[in-house]
């Protein structure tokens, strides 16, 4: 082993130990501990320091603190409240309220990217939780493995997926994603919520919703900025992306679009100083944290004896989605799937692999989101779902109730969409 291989490992046996160890004291945010570990690549000489500027990715940045932003000012206004209580007045029963929250929850992240939902989920999921009386962790679980599932369906659904197909090069990437990952992807919706429901023990009753005082608007200007602003997120995102499938000028760098659309609203708002406080600085810092971490981890060399073993070179049929499935379980628990899709579809186009090869690219792209529902740092949206319950609902989900649901829904999920397209 050599050396860089040697201090890769340091640095990813010091994240995993200490992520296993908050599961006994959550009150250590995940964001310090990926912190001190690109702390510890850069001391390390991974990652130079002349170079962090350059290595992280500052457009999922600006759409980090957009998102934030928009939420915010919805969330403080009393728009999510409203919301929450028109979406369970729909509903009579526990299990069909559940179940339409997993549909919801999916479908919306399909078409406005599952980050965006994994912002706005929360206040809505505790709102869902507390009218059905049920534990709070079967709502958050569910907001995180079905914006997750639901994402897989197409193109724009997660930036995984958006890297893979402009990487990848798939022609007509709406149509082949819906063809192949529609009907798994809405089963998966059905069942996923059943799991929890067995796991948890929730018993079928209907609900009997008590409104709370305060649970309204309570300011109608912000909160009709905060609609505003979420509507022309979406709609400005599906409208580019259907532009670059068109061929026309299209916005590359998409995370400039929520914060341009914020940027707008800080000055209108009742208090835009306390509308930048709603931004979470502790998700921002996780993630250029995880930029550094995840570019040196990857440049030590670690992994490269692994996917010599998984996928030595180019495979075809059965045998490449299965190594494409296996490997990005396993390395996306690791790393967190967005980087793993970024380096991996590196990976896969120096084996070979072309933009015909439209089934591979796109079981890269659902493994590697499915990977997110396993452990709580495979996936992105993870992480904002638990640093908002941490920093704002002074609560959690220790790694270890997250594995207990998600290697059941993980193995699943995997399976039907596995089926469905191989």
């Amino acid at each position: 082993m050599g050396v860089s291989h040697l201090l890769g490992f340091i640095i990813l046996s010091f994240l995993l130990g200490a992520m296993i160890a908050r599961s006994r004291k959550p009150t250590i945010p995940i964001w310090s501990i990926m912190a001190f570990t690109s702390f510890l690549t850069i001391a390390f000489g991974l990652v130079r320091l002349d170079e962090v500027g350059s290595i992280i990715d500052w457009n999922v940045v600006l759409f980090l603190v957009g998102m934030f932003s928009i939420v915010g000012l919805a969330e403080s206004s009393g728009l999510f409240n409203l919301m929450g209580f028109w979406f369970i007045n729909h509903f009579e029963s526990r299990y069909h309220l559940i179940l339409a929250s997993s549909i919801f929850f999916g479908l919306l992240a399909a078409i406005s990217m599952n980050d965006t939902v994994a912002f706005m989920g929360p206040p809505l999921a505790y709102t869902v939780s507390r009218a059905l009386d049920i534990d709070p962790r079967v709502m958050f679980l569910l907001l995180a493995f079905s914006l997750t599932i639901g994402s897989v369906t197409t193109p724009i659904g997660n930036p995984q997926n958006v890297l893979i197909v402009e990487e990848s090069g798939i022609t007509a990437p709406f149509y082949e994603f819906f063809r192949m990952l529609f009907v798994p992807t809405l089963i998966n919706l059905v069942i996923t919520p059943m799991i929890l429901v067995k796991l948890f023990g929730v018993e079928e009753k209907r609900k009997s919703l008590i409104l709370i005082p305060g649970e309204s608007i309570t300011n109608k200007r912000d909160a009709a900025l905060g609609a505003l602003g979420l509507v022309s997120t979406v709609l400005i995102l599906i409208a580019n992306d259907l532009m670059q499938l068109l061929g026309l000028p299209y916005v590359e760098k998409r995370g400039l679009i929520p914060f341009f659309i914020a940027a707008a609203l800080y000055i209108v708002s009742s208090n835009p100083r306390e509308l930048l406080g709603k931004v979470d600085w502790g998700t921002i810092i996780f993630f250029i944290s995880m930029f550094i971490t995840m570019q040196g981890v990857w440049r030590s060399g670690v992994f490269t004896p692994l996917l010599s073993m998984m996928m030595p070179h180019r495979m075809e049929g059965p045998q490449a989605l299965a190594s494409i499935t296996f490997s990005s379980l396993l390395i996306s628990q690791v790393i967190s799937n967005v980087p793993f899709a970024s380096f991996f579809t590196i990976y896969m186009k120096s084996l070979g692999y072309t933009r015909h090869d439209e089934l591979y690219w796109i079981a890269l792209a659902f493994s590697s989101t499915i990977a997110g529902n396993l452990t709580p740092l495979g996936a992105a949206s993870n992480i904002i779902i638990l640093e908002y319950l941490e920093s704002r609902m002074n609560t959690t989900i220790i790694l270890k109730d997250f594995l207990k649901a998600g290697l059941i829904v993980t193995a699943v999920n995997t399976a039907l969409l596995y089926n469905d397209i191989g």
